[in-house]
This record gives structure tokens, sequence and C-alpha cells, in this order.
């Protein structure tokens, strides 16, 4: 059917509710918003679905999530009897339809025979991976836009190892989404029928207390934190998210007994009123938690998003002022906190490793040299991070230690599998506290990292296109500059280009090709010089293409000259070619 077709059979068909279909009448004489909606189908990527909420095949919606559903469904059914029984854990966030949304699923999968985990209330989603391990489960969703704006919600898929389902898994389940050809044909019973027959669990403390003694083992300086636990303060702010009461119990229980939240953000809300958008990698989510700290004379605040596996980090500096750190320097900070303690204690594993996305700082190179771990390199999203916990630990003969990417994501421990809010909140509470022990705020130990490594220094910068002519754009874009192979941006001459979408890394002065190790992937890494690199994806959850910068230098004021002038150089030719 094409866009219209599929609004009029919407509009009529009595499957879908009174206000589905009073909602699409609404817009029955504008034909551009029937296109947005019904072009397509919300595209089901390698992390699931995301989209606006609101009716229409493009659109996130009960009907959407019920479809996705039954295409997971029919994955997990034909993987036998056995994943059927082992069942598939679900949590939601607090967006707009979230609960309604995860209920949906359940009903569809329990329709389906397939035993349903669903958490009584929101839940963070690395709690969620925690979850499917812990019931050895099949499978996993988890209902949540993660900190894109209000207007919209996600639907994310987990495999049975807790981590984000694999490509081949993603490529599987979008098989048999895409196999439904009738919206309408989708297995379902009531809450309660799933329920009578056992095909519905509701859970909660359970798993809670599990997933908080597992974090608790995590702490690595836990008498520092009892013998300052008392007086050192931290400000915290759940940005109207699921990290409201895993991040105060974890840190009540490792000692932590003045933390204070901020109330106008601690309960959930779908508008989320206080801020613009719910973004722990922005300084104006925190306005109200500066203002709090300031009152309060307290040197470190914490955020983290809606579903709490994102978290940004406020450090106040020498002279007074509260200094937003991006996500590759709370993570470096992990990093060097993490293996410089683990050194100290004798607990160093020989066969060690950490791991980053490929546009993520290399400042993480130079720290694991410096203690001998091998840094292993994926590409974009954390599925990646955690598929490597699986092969080289779980399966392999090594020691992860950590991992972590540029987009405020962190992880230590292997009990959770996607970035966990949770866990890294209490890892930065404990470093923060034991630099303070040393005399210096968190901001000042970084300003030490720089000295000792280096000062590496990133950016982005992201332009967003909106609906089909939006996405047409992004797609023409990339494919000028793989066409053109474009090797100089303004005044930046490229060495070498690594293009995960065709597998090779061409050098630009033997113009020869080699090949990539790494998956297939819509990225373009440009490798300038020593130090130096830049890298245009589109984005995987947003209406967007992002350009990621690094640079290293030996001095602060050249790293941030030379950044700036990449930005610069780069930015100019994108415009051009985005017609922007």
């Amino acid at each position: 059917m094409n866009s219209m077709e599929s609004y009029r059979f919407w509009l009529e068909n009595e499957y879908f509710d009174r206000e589905t279909r009073d909602e699409l009448f609404k817009i029955k004489d504008n034909p551009k918003e029937i296109e947005e909606r019904f072009y397509r189908e919300l595209e089901f990527g390698t992390g699931g679905l995301r989209g606006i909420i609101g009716a229409g095949t493009n659109r996130m919606n009960i009907y959407t999530v019920r479809k996705a559903s039954q295409g997971f469904a029919n994955y997990i059914v034909k993987k036998g009897e056995k994943a059927a029984a082992a069942g598939i854990a679900i949590a939601y966030d607090s967006r707009y339809m979230s609960a309604e949304f995860a209920s949906e699923a359940a009903r569809v999968f329990a329709a389906n025979g397939i035993k349903v985990y669903l958490f009584d209330e929101l839940r963070p989603v690395p709690e969620l991976s925690f979850a499917v391990r812990h019931f050895k489960a099949s499978a996993g969703v988890v209902i949540t836009a993660s900190h894109n704006p209000k207007e919209y919600n996600g639907y994310k898929v987990y495999g049975e190892d807790g981590g984000q389902l694999s490509l081949e898994g993603s490529n599987a389940v979008l098989e048999e989404i895409s196999g439904i050809s009738d919206i309408t044909a989708v297995k379902l019973i009531s809450v309660q029928e799933a329920l009578d027959n056992g095909l519905l669990q509701m859970i909660g403390k359970e798993v809670d207390d599990a997933y908080m003694s597992t974090l608790r083992l995590l702490s690595i300086n836990p008498e520092l934190v009892t013998s300052v636990g008392e007086t050192f303060k931290i400000v915290y702010t759940p940005l109207h998210g699921a990290g409201n009461k895993p991040v105060r119990r974890i840190l009540q229980e490792i000692g932590f007994k003045n933390v204070i939240v901020v109330k106008e953000q601690e309960l959930p809300d779908c508008g989320f009123s206080t801020v613009k958008s719910p973004n722990p990698e922005e300084k104006a989510a925190f306005e109200l938690a500066i203002e709090l700290a300031a009152r309060e004379n307290v040197d470190l605040i914490i955020g983290t998003d809606p579903d709490c596996d994102r978290v940004g980090v406020v450090a106040r500096n020498a002279a007074g002022e509260y200094m937003v750190l991006t996500g590759n320097q709370t993570g470096c900070l992990l990093l060097e906190y993490i293996l410089s303690q683990k050194k100290l204690k004798g607990e160093l594993p020989s066969n060690g490793f950490a791991v980053k996305t490929i546009v993520t700082t290399e400042l993480s190179r130079a720290i694991a040299k410096a203690y001998g771990i091998e840094l292993v390199e994926v590409l974009t999203g954390f599925k990646f991070i955690g598929e490597q916990i699986k092969l080289l630990d779980e399966l392999g003969d090594k020691k992860y230690l950590f991992g972590f990417e540029e987009s405020y994501g962190y992880l230590a421990g292997t009990s959770v599998r996607d970035k966990d809010g949770v866990v890294a909140s209490m890892l930065i509470a404990e470093m923060a506290a034991y630099y303070n022990s040393k005399g210096m705020s968190l901001y000042e130990a970084l300003q030490e990292l720089f000295r000792k490594y280096g000062y590496s220094f990133e950016g982005i910068s992201s332009f967003t296109l909106t609906g089909k002519e939006g996405v047409d754009r992004i797609k023409g874009t990339m494919a000028q500059l793989r066409e053109n192979r474009t090797t100089r941006f303004g005044s930046t001459e490229v060495r070498a280009v690594r293009d995960y979408l065709k597998g090779t890394k061409y050098s630009v002065a033997s113009k020869s090709e080699e090949e990539l190790t790494l998956p297939q992937s819509d990225v373009l890494y440009y490798e300038v010089k020593e130090g130096s690199w830049f890298c245009i994806r589109p984005s995987g959850t947003e209406p967007k293409i992002k350009i990621y910068y690094g640079v290293s230098e030996n001095t602060e004021e050249l790293a941030k000259r030379r950044l700036s002038d990449l930005q610069e150089d780069v930015v100019s030719v994108a415009k051009g070619l985005l017609n922007i």
C-alpha cells in the first residue's frame, strides 16, 4: 500500500481504537502530514524501534509495538520450546505510553506461549539487562527513548546474554516483522488471562535486591567511602526518570549518607517539565542541580537520563565554577581510577582488557597502555562493547575491566551487558570521594590526567533533518562522500579513510586499500595527522547526521585551537553537502 492507502486502512478499520482514528481524521486535509506518518514503517534497526509517539506506521503506538512484538515472538518461538519457556523480561521508563507499550508487548508474547517477566513499575535499562541474566531468559525488551525529547518513545531488544541483540539477531527479527503483511494479524490475550495461565509474572523487589548485591561487589574502595560517607556531599538528579530509586539506594548502601536530590526533578514526569531536553550531555539539564549545589557548597553533581543508562557529571573547579565533564573525560577518569586502584591493591590482571568505540577518545588508549592492558576498539553502540564481554571474558580467557563510549555510557562488571548509569554513579561518587581525600576535586583530577597523558579534546556536530526529505539528504551526503572519496576538507588534509560500510581503509599517499575487521556500518572515519581524526555517521536513533572530532596535543592551548580549526573545516564541507 502507498501512504494514502495505508492512511485510509488505519482510518477506516475498526481494529484501531477510536482515539487513534480520531487523531488520523484530524489530518485528512494535510497530505504532507499523512505522508510523514505513513510513507514507511517505523524502522526496526539494530537496537529496535524509536520514534515520535502518534498514530501511523511511522510512529510509536500500541499497534507498531504489537507488530514488533509479534515479529520478536516469532523469532523466539523458532528457537524452540525451551526458548519460549525460558521467557522474556520487560521493563519500561517514565515516558509517555511506556507502561502501556510494555503491557501491550507482554500481551503479545504471552499469546504466543512465551513466559513474560514484567517489572511492576519503571526500572533502569541496566536492571532489565541484569534481569534477563538473572532469570536465564531468552530475551528482553525495554520501552524507552533514552534521552530523546518528550515526543519520543522506543522499543529496545535484548538477547539471552543480556546484551542488545546482535546484528544477526536483529536482522532475523526484522525479517520476521517484515513478513507480517497485516498489522492486525497479531496474537493477543488480556493481561488477566496471561496471569491466570502462568504466562505473566510481575517482578520487582527480588530483582532489585539481587541487582544491588551485585553492584556492591564492584565498589573498589568501600573502606574509604565508609570513612567519608557522612561528610562528603553529592547532588543527584534523576531528570524525572528511572534512576531515582536505584541510584539513591546504591549510594546509600555503600555508605554515602549525604546525597541531596533535586526535588523538582525527583519524581517521574513524562513531559520533563523542568528541562528542555532530559539529556545529561547538556549543561542546561543541570541548571537546577547547579543552583542547589552552589547553595549547599557541593563539589560533585551526578545526573542520569530517563532510562538511567547514561550519566552526566558536573564538578567544581578551583575558581568555584561548575564545569560539565564530557563523556570522554568521565570515562577516562573512571578508567584511570579503576586501573590505578586495582594495581595498587595487586588486583590488576595481566590478561585484563578495556573497550571503547571508534569515536571515543584516544586518551583511553594512552591510559590502557600505561597499565599494560589491552584496549579493544568496536563500532559505535554499546551493544558492541557487550559483545566483547561475551567473546573475550565469558567465552575467552581474558578479564573485562571497563568499557565506555563518548555518549556518556559506562560499564564495570559483567552481570549487566549494557551501559549502566547505576554502577557508574556509584563509581563516580566513590572516585570523587577518593580524590577529595587527596585534597582534589574531580575537575582537578582531570587536569592531572591531562598533564600525565597529554591533552586530548573531542567535539561533536550534529545536524537534524526531519522527515522523508531529511532522511534522503543524509543518505545522499554519505553517498557523495563515498563516491567522491573526499580527502580534503577545507585546509584539513586526510591521510586515510576508513569506510566501515565497504569494509576498507584507503590510504591517500599510497592509494592502497586494506580490509577492516569490524562489522559493516554506515560510518566514515577520517585519519588526519597524528592524534587527530574525525568521523561522520548518521544517528541510529534520531533523524540526525553526526560528526565526531578528536585531537591530541602537548598543550591545552594547542589542542583547543586544532580542534576548533578541524571542526570549522569539516562543518563547512558538510553543510554544503547537506544543503543547509
